[in-house]
């Protein structure tokens, strides 16, 4: 009898440790994505742009002797029944002017869909120095069935980049958000 006593403790004690690893395993798991998120804005590591400025905030004098062109580039997710693009491909800048382009996004389903778009920079070093004043990337985006939206961007490519760097790319790729897809359906439904 004894000998079975010792072994539901030591069952106990395991299942107990592994049900308390297995807790930390998930809360390191959901700390990730922001750590990540946080070290890449912080390094300009992963072509993450840098943060959104006030208007009024630009101070910079603009570099009317400089030219710095900006791709335009787009990718819908394949889950994504969008089509997504800019207006245009390419922009010549002056550093520390503010532009403004526009992506159009359309939504090719019957369903009304709540899509997420995410921006990178490149080159990776070009991100620090690009900052968006205004994005639909800011803000999740529903677009009805059949529903097309011009979506602006206006940014400002900053007078410091660094003078070798003449071609930034700004790329969007856009993922639909099954969670708020699925909530916004039920709320309909």
């Amino acid at each position: 009898m004894g000998n079975n006593d010792n072994r539901s403790g030591t069952t106990l004690k395991t299942a107990g440790s592994l049900t308390l690893m297995a807790l930390a395993m998930f809360g390191f798991g959901y700390l990730l994505v922001p750590l990540y998120d946080k070290f890449c804005e912080i390094t300009g590591i992963g072509g993450r742009t840098g943060d959104a400025v006030v208007e009024e905030q630009l101070t910079s004098e603009v570099d009317t002797s400089r030219l710095v062109t900006v791709h335009f580039d787009s990718n819908v997710n394949s889950a994504l029944p969008w089509d997504f693009e800019p207006t245009e491909r390419m922009m010549e800048v002056h550093p520390g002017k503010l532009y403004e382009t526009m992506y159009i996004a359309h939504n090719r389903s019957s369903q009304p869909i709540v899509a997420q778009a995410v921006p990178s920079v490149a080159p990776g070093r070009a991100s620090l120095f690009f900052n968006k004043t205004e994005c639909f990337c800011f803000t999740e985006q529903l677009l009805e069935p059949g529903e097309s939206r011009d979506m602006p961007v206006r940014f400002v490519v900053d007078p410091n980049l660094p003078a070798r760097t003449d071609l930034v790319t700004l790329s969007y790729i856009i993922y639909k958000n099954d969670a708020a897809t699925a909530v916004l359906a039920a709320v309909d439904g």
